[in-house]
């Protein structure tokens, strides 16, 4: 197919750069210099002018709703993206953040709307302790606007199939697979250590890292719960901060502290570190962990393989699609209703590899190989944009 670079795409996100804290905004952060080229992208975003970031263009909420619940204020600033995309062919949004913007720009411009899907409502009910009542106009919000897109993107196929549990009034051909995308160039086996000792990281000794936010979703207090099992000889480093709730963060910090004081060698790092410095921890990894309860890609384990490092994960939600279970890392069967089981079943798995470096050495560079072959940003801009032309034949 011959693309039209003419064709025009708002694109629409929460998180750009230099404002990215999640596995969206790494997305949309890589995808759109991919896809620049193929089509005419204009960045719509959350927060402040981005002057360094031509054809991007930020919104904030309106200044009657400052006060206003998040839910709401993210509303507002929805409206004043639609206002802005009179001049566009297609919209894309991505997370609920941005759904009904590109929903209603959709009816008011005439245009389709096309919605990637990172994560569903329906599978994150915890959410409702970080936007309250808000939830449930999050939950309308990301309902109405996928049953109404004129595609709906996942990820990887386990999410699709997520995507059609809970909406199933989507015409399943209208739901695609695009897998993310690793920038394998900037995510590799790093050998410098400078940013691992500033951390308080032995870069001699083995460490067990996990690299997230504190929320439900990512699981953190089953890693920090399982870490009392897991070989004293190990480092914990825990690369965690930006947490959901004042009760999570206060959660967190007792049992992190616990855990410190019945095992030496626990670090906790709470700024969000720059990407570097997370290249270069992963890298001196022995082993990755990501105990995610749920998860429909995880787009750290990836980072984590093209820095050549084993994974231990979850198998919840697209990881088994992106861990190859026994090549490259380790799979631990998550169920809600036998929590301790999975925390000693973590612990059993990073004790295995710690046991056995030359087996772990194997996993991350199976791993690398994997995220290079498989996982390309360019791969994903042109599938994306193949979805865009079929919306305009």
């Amino acid at each position: 197919m011959a693309y039209r670079p003419e064709v025009r795409i708002g694109l629409l996100t929460r998180e750009f750069p230099p404002d990215v804290y999640g596995g969206a905004g790494v997305h949309v952060e890589h995808l759109v210099p991919a896809l620049r080229g193929l089509v005419d992208v204009e960045v719509h975003c959350f927060g402040e002018p981005r002057s360094e970031s031509p054809g991007t263009h930020a919104h904030r909420p309106p200044s009657a709703l400052r006060q206003a619940n998040p839910a709401l204020q993210t509303l507002g600033v929805d409206l004043a993206m639609v206002a802005a995309l009179a001049d566009v062919d297609i919209v894309h949004s991505h997370t609920w953040y941005t759904n009904m913007a590109g929903h209603l720009a959709g009816l008011l411009h005439g245009v389709p709307h096309v919605v990637t899907a990172h994560s569903l409502e329906p599978r994150r009910p915890w959410k409702a302790e970080q936007l309250g009542a808000g939830y449930r106009l999050s939950s309308w919000v990301e309902r109405t606007a996928y049953e109404h897109a004129d595609a709906v993107i996942a990820v990887i196929d386990g999410m699709r199939r997520d995507v059609l549990e809970c909406y199933p009034a989507l015409d399943p051909a209208r739901v695609h697979v695009v897998h993310n995308g690793i920038d394998a160039g900037f995510y590799h086996p790093d050998p410098a250590r400078d940013a691992v000792r500033a951390a308080g990281v032995d870069p001699d000794r083995p460490s067990v890292v996990f690299v997230g936010r504190i929320t439900r979703q990512k699981g953190l207090g089953h890693l920090v719960a399982a870490a009392h099992r897991i070989s004293r000889d190990a480092q914990i480093v825990l690369c965690a901060g930006a947490a959901d709730t004042t009760e999570i963060a206060e959660e967190t910090g007792k049992a992190v502290a616990e855990l410190s004081a019945t095992r030496p060698s626990v670090v906790w790092v709470r700024r969000m570190l720059p990407t570097f410095e997370v290249r270069q921890l992963l890298s001196a990894a022995t082993v990755f962990v990501c105990p995610s309860v749920y998860e429909p890609l995880g787009i750290v384990n990836l980072e984590a393989m093209a820095c050549g490092t084993a994974v231990v994960s979850s198998d919840v939600g697209g990881i088994p699609e992106v861990v190859t279970d026994g090549e490259t890392g380790l799979l631990v069967h998550f169920d809600e209703h036998a929590v301790d089981e999975f925390r000693a079943a973590i612990a059993d798995a990073v004790n295995a590899l710690l046991a056995d470096p030359g087996r772990a050495a194997a996993m991350g560079a199976a791993g690398r190989a994997r995220a290079e072959r498989e996982f390309t940003w360019e791969r994903a801009a042109a599938r994306t944009a193949k979805i865009y032309h079929s919306l305009g034949s």
